[in-house]
């Protein structure tokens, strides 16, 4: 297998040395717009697999074109959400195996944002699945941690632990601090701000999806391995959007413990029109100059692959599913736990980029030896979930699960 990995940030980075101890590819090119962030991610790797290019990601020629020049098959966006469409397209023409982590952009309903779906996550994609199924290509979807890992979750719960499902609720909840900032958030605030401002959706199966508002049916949820009770409130996310897809359940949810500090920052954001992302014009020294309001504020805060060493505590990344089995009512929670001390001494990443990137790197595996195989756009829970936990346990990362 020969990678090509779009995007050297946190995510990125955690990529290459997750990978690094890996055997099961030949080549993988990390690629970036700045050419430096890509060289000093190869450079502190010393395996001569590794090398280092400059593109931009929204050239879908270029892009194209250095999976040509490489002899790529897979594509491994671990770029923001913005750059999925260019990316996915670029593959398909180059006749590559794609890969991301989060999908492409939703719209909200133009008249009743609060109650309809308008162009939800991932949509663009989906369109073009009948493209890759006849080509016998394969897009691999929402894989990531959440959704990702959780996707994969879901799929397990239905297989191996349920007869029938009536909730699938995807929680995530830390106690991360970050010594020295009062603001700072542990993940792209670029993208943390598409998800929490959009209109959360959910899914019910006989109503199909729908939209509430932002922040909306707070509960508190105890997350475990000492994290502690954290409030949850629905929030936009993938997995809502593909759980339903190839897992029976009668409701799907997606809530995040982002806390009350935090909810209120976002929502200050939003009244000054600083979470837009078109961009304004702003007078300069060299003249006006048209900027992103969204991208000032993540200039004006810390890049989260650079916290590491100020940060502490753990994040989880679970999958709560209520339902029964031989009759019986049950519930669990399957989950998974970074300690963020851990991952920095063990791999130099903060624990929620580390937790997002090793999940790929499993499912790049598990598509190089043939574990998981298939064609057109497809989730996680399209393939078997028992060959990717236990690798993730392999790669000395293991799982957990309780009963409720």
């Amino acid at each position: 297998m020969r990678v090509l990995l779009v995007g050297a940030g946190g995510v990125g980075t955690a990529i290459t040395r997750i990978a690094a101890r890996r055997p099961f590819f030949e080549a993988m090119v990390v690629a970036d717009y700045d050419p430096a962030r890509a060289e000093a991610a190869v450079a502190a790797l010393d395996d001569a697999r590794f090398a280092a290019e400059r593109v931009d990601a929204s050239d879908e020629a270029a892009v194209a074109e250095l999976l040509r020049r490489h002899e790529c098959d897979v594509l491994l966006n671990a770029t923001d959400p913005r750059f999925v469409m260019p990316l996915f397209r670029a593959a398909r023409t180059a006749g590559a195996t794609y890969l991301d982590m989060a999908m492409s952009l939703s719209h909200p309903h133009g008249e009743q944002p609060y109650e309809k779906c308008g162009v939800k996550l991932g949509d663009e994609q989906f369109a073009q699945a009948e493209e890759w199924e006849k080509a016998g290509a394969l897009a691999l979807v929402g894989m990531g941690v959440e959704p990702g890992l959780s996707d994969v979750f879901a799929r397990y719960a239905a297989d191996e632990l349920f007869d029938e499902i009536e909730e699938i609720g995807v929680r995530d909840g830390a106690n991360l601090t970050v010594d020295g900032y009062d603001f700072a958030p542990s993940f792209s605030i670029w993208t943390t701000i598409e998800e929490c401002l959009n209109p959360p959706v959910v899914y019910e199966s006989d109503r199909g999806w729908f939209t509430t508002e932002p922040f909306s049916e707070p509960e508190v949820f105890d997350f475990p391995e000492g994290i502690g009770p954290v409030e949850c409130v629905n929030v936009e996310h993938e997995e809502v959007l593909l759980v339903p897809r190839w897992v029976k359940a009668r409701r799907v949810t997606f809530k995040y413990g982002l806390g009350r500090e935090f909810i209120e920052t976002l929502r200050t954001l939003h009244l000054l029109g600083l979470d837009r992302t078109d961009p304004v014009t702003v007078p300069s020294a060299a003249g006006a100059v048209a900027v992103s309001p969204r991208d000032v504020v993540a200039a004006c805060l810390p890049d989260p692959a650079t916290l590491g060493e100020r940060m502490h505590g753990k994040t989880c990344a679970g999958t709560w599913v209520r339902g029964t089995k031989d009759g019986a009512p049950r519930e669990v929670y399957l989950y998974h736990v970074v300690d963020n001390q851990w991952s920095m001494a063990e791999y130099g990443s903060q624990a929620v980029v580390w937790q997002t990137a090793v999940n790929p790197v499993v499912a790049l595996e598990l598509v190089a030896t043939g574990a998981w195989s298939g064609s057109g756009v497809l989730g996680p829970e399209a393939f078997p979930a028992r060959p990717f936990l236990e690798l993730l346990t392999a790669y000395g990362s293991p799982w957990g699960m309780r009963e409720q």
